[in-house]
């Protein structure tokens, strides 16, 4: 017995050294109101509905979101503090269009001016803010598209740092709502965002603030407006309710009031429509994979991520559908968390979830000496 068991193991250590969108039902859902919109579940990043949200487009002030999410991971890191008081250049105090009439030379607080850029749109704040934080515009506009990229906003250049009409200057609605969910993960702001009215310089200058749903939408967060020429009347919000924090983008409105209507469509659409969701794995699927040439023939798989949850329309949980793959075989060594497969949750055969199949631990390449004491062990168990 001993004889036959060693020549099976000899025989086995000489092998060893010979050589995941919106579907029709969504998109009959969008208006012409708009040139470009989606909305967007700020939570899981999953899109709801959308009409034209990767066409590039100006987009005038919401450029100054960019601008607060760089300031406001300042205020974070302490580079940059509430109470700080920044001089107004002459380069900021000629600033056009939305202002506070900024004088060369006068200081305010950057709490003073983001208060301003948020509520009011001033373009000379932001300016002000700009050249304070990053030494001028132009640098300040690298920086703008550096913090894009790092987002994933692949579609999006900025040229100036307020949203003016310029040649290479865009946007699309996919990556503006991709910022403003990043923009809303900092609670410095909602006090602003909400406010409707204030004053600055003891009560001499009225802001007025330009989200006119702030005042009357049930759950809004905030956002950002913008209007110019070309790119007409833009809107970007956010709100939520219960478990749904939902983004609505809208770009290239004709009237100031459609942004409006139509942003409060998309949002009224998604709450009244979708659900939060969380997958099930069924672990009789996970079944150990076979591994050659390892010091054990086989390795278990793990779901690498599979606590997210996703969006699915009211009722529709039913209907949720899970595809497992793996490899056929892997061959030694392996390493834990190498991938070894997917995990698929479809709705209405829309991918609304995906997560790796990993290996749950490590398995080392059978070698002479492994193979070696592994004989002995046998020998010695018989």
């Amino acid at each position: 017995m001993k004889k036959t068991i060693c020549a099976l193991l000899c025989a086995a250590l000489i092998s060893l050294f010979i050589p995941m969108q919106a579907n029709a039902e969504d998109a009959e859902k969008s208006s012409a109101a708009a040139k470009s919109e989606i909305l967007l579940e700020a939570g899981t990043g999953q899109v709801l509905c959308s009409a034209n949200p990767d066409a590039k487009l100006p987009m005038a002030s919401i450029t100054k979101i960019m601008g607060l999410i760089i300031w406001g991971e300042m205020l974070e890191d302490g580079t940059l503090s509430l109470d700080e008081k920044i001089k107004a250049t002459s380069y900021a105090s000629s600033a056009e269009g939305s202002v506070i009439w900024l004088n060369a030379g006068e200081e305010m607080t950057a709490a003073e001016l983001l208060e301003a850029v948020i509520i009011s749109s001033a373009n000379d704040a932001c300016i002000a803010l700009a050249e304070h934080t990053a030494g001028s515009e132009a640098q300040f506009v690298k920086t703008m598209n550096n913090r894009a990229r790092a987002l994933g906003m692949k579609n999006t250049r900025f040229t100036n740092c307020v949203g003016f009409d310029e040649d290479g200057h865009y946007s699309t609605a996919r990556d503006i709502a991709v910022a403003t969910a990043e923009l809303m993960k900092m609670d410095v702001y909602r006090g602003w965002m909400l406010t409707w009215m204030d004053y600055l310089r003891g009560g001499e200058t009225q802001l007025v603030n330009t989200n006119k749903l702030i005042r009357y939408y049930d759950g809004i967060l905030g956002g950002k407006t913008g209007t110019t020429d070309n790119a007409g009347c833009c809107l970007s919000v956010c709100a939520e309710r219960s478990d749904l924090r939902l983004v609505a983008v809208v770009l290239g409105c004709e009237e100031d009031s459609d942004r409006f209507d139509e942003a409060e469509r998309l949002l009224n659409y998604g709450f009244s429509s979708f659900e939060k969701f969380t997958p099930e794995i069924d672990y009789s699927e996970l079944l150990p994979i076979k591994v050659t040439r390892g010091a054990v023939d086989t390795v278990d798989p793990i779901v690498s991520e599979s606590g997210d949850e996703c969006v699915v329309r009211k009722g529709g949980s039913n209907g949720v559908v899970y595809e497992y793959t793996f490899v056929e075989e892997l061959e030694a060594p392996v390493e834990r968390g190498q991938f070894v497969g997917e995990y698929l949750v479809l709705v209405d055969g829309v991918e609304v979830f995906r997560s790796e199949i990993v290996a749950a631990k490590d398995v080392p390449r059978m070698n002479f000496l492994r193979c070696l004491w592994l004989i002995l062990g046998e020998m010695i168990r018989l």
